[in-house]
């Protein structure tokens, strides 16, 4: 027969938590073992072992936590049947429990204590199933602080940890978001304490009894889900929102597109001559351009699903993998080093993904002419066709200034206008300079832009002197 192992649980503080499963196991059985004695209701059991030595002998968690099962196996096989007593409760945040659950060779009983959940749930007055609280280890929160709040966190055991948890979120983007410090809960010292988020490693007195909890950390599920909230009851409720349809709504993400760029430009001016005076308001500016994009993305998301097309989470899931095929430097086996074979390698994998003949099938002909022979440029680059050298796009532009040099007159014809010769040449000398701005790695569509702004600036000084 398999030994056996019976878990119970010391509770969450001191003795008078200790639940009367715990204890009569603890009392009455003759091989008992803790798992630490570093624990405020070890004191009861003063005869009892514990595997505190290991710790000291570890090198890490998961070698600790192997050793402790392995010992236990082997008690088990000697006595028949053990007592395995851990902090708190079995079922909550004790890997050794799961990795004794994982032993064929075992017989695993789990006797139900109170953890320092309940505690934690009482000191901050709330139902975390109303509140959707979620659980997390502080040693294992990767990317979960992404995911927003509310969170209560354990194995919040010292200053470092505190710490690291502080430095997963900017201070900035935390900005005066509150946390509680819920330590040594149910003990006479107990202490809660809202702390500002830059604060947090203040905490000097954190042990294994402290935990955290955050409420207000907002994520990008949860702005997303709002968001999409919002647009159902604007559907739902206003007239204007009602009459839209993908064709009304197609001019609003143009204009808002344009909107957005523009934006982003002046961030990237202020960026560029480190104007920090205005930066601040170029950052909220780009902020409130990008969203009103986003909102058009999801009004047309939401359009789509009204007929069963499509929702923004396929929108979402759509565009990941697309990202993910076309990263296999990244997310498979490739190897790219240098930004040009990320871009030869994204173009032949778009042309079989899309069963095309041409990379320059897709490109939008109703794209600004500019920005359209300089994505041709970048899509010939891509592909590894050859493009003219420096020196014989500057002789080319140069011959192209002498032929419109000796047309001295306008073309009044508007076929010529459109055609003649004078069209070719200036065709000529804008595909010149597009492409000496290609070589030169310069945005000609974003340096005209820039160079029209000055100019509408030049005309507003001009009228304001007349």
């Amino acid at each position: 027969m398999a030994g056996r192992v019976i878990v119970v649980g010391l509770g969450p503080a001191g003795q008078d938590l200790l639940s009367a499963a715990t204890l009569r196991q603890l009392s009455g059985h003759p091989h008992v073992i803790l798992r630490t004695r570093v624990h405020p209701a070890a004191d009861a059991f003063p005869n009892a072992e514990s595997f505190d030595h290991l710790y000291e002998q570890a090198e890490s968690f998961d070698r600790l936590y192997a050793g402790i099962v392995d010992d236990l196996a082997l008690r088990a096989e000697q006595y028949g049947e053990v007592v395995y007593a851990v902090p708190g409760s079995p079922l909550v945040a004790e890997h050794t429990v799961e990795l004794l659950r994982q032993r064929p060779d075992l017989d695993v009983i789990i006797e139900p204590a109170l953890s320092f959940l309940d505690l934690c749930w009482n000191a901050l007055e709330i139902d975390p199933v109303a509140k959707q609280v979620q659980l997390l280890d502080a040693h294992q929160l990767g990317d979960s602080l992404d995911y927003g709040g509310p969170l209560l966190i354990g194995q919040t055991h010292s200053r470092a940890i505190l710490s690291e948890v502080k430095l997963s979120i900017d201070t900035d983007i935390a900005g005066d978001l509150k946390v509680v410090i819920l330590h040594h809960l149910g003990l006479p010292d107990q202490q809660i304490l809202s702390l500002a988020w830059n604060e947090l490693d203040h905490f000097e007195d954190a042990d294994h009894l402290t935990s955290l909890y955050i409420e207000g950390l907002r994520s990008v599920e949860d702005a997303s889900r709002d968001l999409v909230a919002m647009m159902r009851r604007l559907r739902d409720e206003c007239p204007w929102d009602q009459k839209q349809t993908h064709g009304s709504l197609a001019r609003h993400l143009l204009e808002e597109a344009y909107e957005s760029l523009e934006a982003i430009e002046e961030l990237s001016r202020c960026l560029d001559q480190g104007d920090d005076l205005k930066l601040d308001a170029a950052y909220a500016h780009a902020e409130e351009e990008l969203g009103d994009v986003v909102f058009q993305v999801v009004f047309h998301a939401h359009l789509a699903a009204e007929q069963g097309r499509f929702d923004l989470a396929r929108v979402f899931d759509g565009v990941r993998e697309k990202l993910v095929s076309r990263h296999p430097h990244v997310f498979g086996d490739a190897v790219a080093e240098t930004a040009d074979e990320v871009a030869k390698r994204w173009e032949e994998i778009k042309r079989e993904e899309k069963g095309r003949n041409s990379v320059t099938e897709g490109i939008p002909i109703a794209l600004p002419s500019l920005a359209r022979y300089v994505k041709l440029c970048r899509k010939a680059a891509a592909i590894g066709m050859e493009a003219p050298e420096r020196d014989a796009t500057i002789a080319h532009l140069r011959r192209s200034l002498e032929t419109l040099h000796e047309t001295t007159t306008a073309v009044d014809d508007a076929t010529a206008s459109q055609h003649g010769a004078a069209a070719r040449d200036i065709g000529d000398l804008l595909c010149g300079v597009a492409d000496l701005a290609h070589q030169l790695g310069v945005d000609p569509e974003e340096t005209l832009r820039q160079r029209a702004s000055i100019l509408a600036t030049e005309i507003q000084d001009f009228e304001d002197e007349r």
